[in-house]
């Protein structure tokens, strides 16, 4: 099935078909569902069952699981570019009285909190929320397992507390400020915290036999904000394209690059394995791509939403197994046949529509040191700085009010490039961070740290 006026290739659908099947026929999945987003569209849907029967791969309702924590941190991303609270914040200043109250908004969204991975008692996903009324009953009487700040430690107690944040400086219950500030602008109307026909059974499956037992689906209760949503793949594609772009309905496209950079120290296996956390994102390095989303599970459903910003390329897979289908390899998958087969066409070049006199001043080679760099100007306004050896550290810059440039990325990120002039105010050097550029290597009479010795340069050895 495809949605979209302009249709993926006959070959690449089929390709993401097989796929599908494979992932359905191998991982023993009652269902699976899946759909890729691009352009901002859904452009392919598919569904394979073992029911047989018509399944709509875009309005069937499955459990996501963990994907609901990227919700929360949409919320919690609001207060803050509201000014109501600051990622640096402790929770006790906005939720006091808990037992994790040293923690920062900061360290809980991106699991480095050290608390434990899972609440105290019976198995809180298959378990009545009812049985843990209290934020106390969520953390337990010992909820550290790590020095805070230290260690990335997944904590799914630490996004009830994000949740009870939000619920305090609203004023409002979890649920209700979900669907006001980020379900409703972004139409995603088949997303909410109880399912709604049609929607898909939970299952677990027989690990030696292909038989099938129902999964008990439970009501979170405080736990909600960490698991609680059922959606559809054509919702989350909607989702998935906000978190790449931004709407400033809901959050910034500033503010969802912030949500998609990596916050949390990787552990030595998730280096090897391109594995690292943002805020409430899961950040992945797969076959030489950065996919952006989150994975998610609960008894009976498996889920995962990941991007390629560089591919414009959004999946998702839904699955009604308790385990079964690697959904995130299946979404990897699905998102390299799109992006190897049907490359994105670059948007078509065009010259600024006004010359900034001041800006075009300092394009060109540059030197730090004996070591050239080049400037160039950006479409937007901004500027790159970077080395033509193979070797060296680079950047892109946002133009500040002042006059100065923000680097964005990389080593030179948050640093300041300063431009200097002389008295004549024509430019003699590039002040980054200290690091001073010059128009020529270690230009004479130019402001080098150290100096630069009076002889100039020479030849041979002496």
């Amino acid at each position: 099935m495809t949605t979209s006026t302009e249709e993926l290739l006959p070959a690449t659908r089929r390709a993401l078909l097989h796929r599908l099947a494979v992932a359905q026929s191998e991982g023993r999945a009652p269902s699976v569902v899946a759909a890729v987003g691009r352009g901002g569209e859904t452009v392919w849907s598919g569904a394979r069952t073992s029911a047989g029967g018509s399944w709509s791969a875009l309005d069937t309702q499955y459990r996501i699981g963990s994907i609901t924590k990227t919700f929360t941190a949409v919320l919690v991303l609001r207060l803050r570019d509201e000014g109501l609270l600051d990622l640096g914040d402790p929770l006790e200043k906005h939720l006091p009285g808990t037992a994790a109250g040293e923690v920062t908004l900061a360290e809980l969204l991106a699991h480095t909190g050290g608390l434990a991975a899972e609440t105290p008692g019976p198995w809180w996903e298959r378990t009545p929320g009812s049985l843990r009324p209290e934020l106390a009953d969520v953390l337990g009487e010992r909820p550290f397992r790590h020095p805070k700040g230290r260690v990335h430690h997944y904590s799914n107690p630490g996004y009830t507390l994000l949740g009870a944040v939000v619920e305090k400086l609203r004023g409002a219950p979890w649920e209700e400020v979900l669907r006001r500030e980020v379900l409703e602008p972004l139409g995603l109307r088949r997303t909410g915290a109880r399912p709604q026909a049609p929607h898909a059974d939970a299952w677990a499956v027989h690990p030696w036999a292909d038989v099938l037992l129902p999964e008990p689906v439970e009501e979170l209760g405080l736990m909600a904000p960490a698991g609680q949503l059922w959606s559809t793949t054509a919702d989350l594609i909607r989702f998935g394209v906000f978190l790449a772009r931004g709407d400033e309905r809901v959050l910034s496209a500033r503010s969802v690059r912030e949500m998609g950079t990596p916050a949390a120290p990787p552990a030595t296996a998730d280096l090897a394995s391109g594995i690292s956390y943002g805020l409430g994102t899961q950040v992945l390095r797969v076959g030489g791509r950065t996919l952006v989303g989150h994975s998610g599970s609960l008894p009976g459903f498996l889920a995962a939403l990941f991007f390629s910003a560089e591919d414009d390329v959004t999946v998702v897979v839904l699955a009604n197994c308790t385990s079964g289908p690697a959904v995130v390899g299946v979404a990897a998958d699905l998102l390299r046949i799109v992006a190897e087969a049907e490359p994105r066409i670059p948007e078509p070049w065009r010259p600024l529509p006004a010359v900034d006199r001041a800006a075009l001043d300092l394009t060109g080679p540059w030197y730090w040191g004996a070591a050239p760099h080049a400037l160039q100007l950006t479409g937007d306004g901004g500027v790159v700085l970077g080395p033509l050896n193979a070797w060296g550290r680079g950047s892109r810059f946002r133009a500040c009010p002042d006059g100065t440039w923000l680097g964005l990325e990389g080593y030179y990120a948050g640093e300041t490039l300063r431009v200097g002039r002389r008295p004549d105010g024509s430019v003699s050097h590039l002040d980054l961070g200290s690091f001073v550029f010059t128009r020529e290597p270690y230009e004479q009479g130019a402001p080098v740290p150290g100096g630069v010795h009076p002889e100039g340069w020479r030849g041979g050895v002496q």
